[in-house]
């Protein structure tokens, strides 16, 4: 079920489209797209505020990112 959440959210990601950068990525998040263009943009505080159980949501996506958590172990 997680798998298919982050298909989902990567696949609104690529819809998405910004000033700064165009359509998104398919492998990127939302949130982790949020952080990673936190200079230009104040997304990341209401998707944060979206996810207040969690400690800062669109970093630990972000470098989630970073390290391919979400990919299989295969591609790690």
């Amino acid at each position: 079920m997680k798998q298919f959440l982050i298909a989902i959210d990567q696949g609104f990601n690529t819809l998405v489209w910004l000033k700064s950068e165009g359509f998104g990525m398919a492998t990127e998040t939302l949130s982790a797209r949020a952080w990673r263009l936190r200079h230009d943009s104040n997304g990341y505080k209401i998707i944060n505020l979206l996810f207040f159980w969690q400690d800062n949501h669109c970093k630990g996506a972000y470098e989630n990112r970073l390290n391919d958590v979400n990919a299989p172990k295969e591609y790690r």
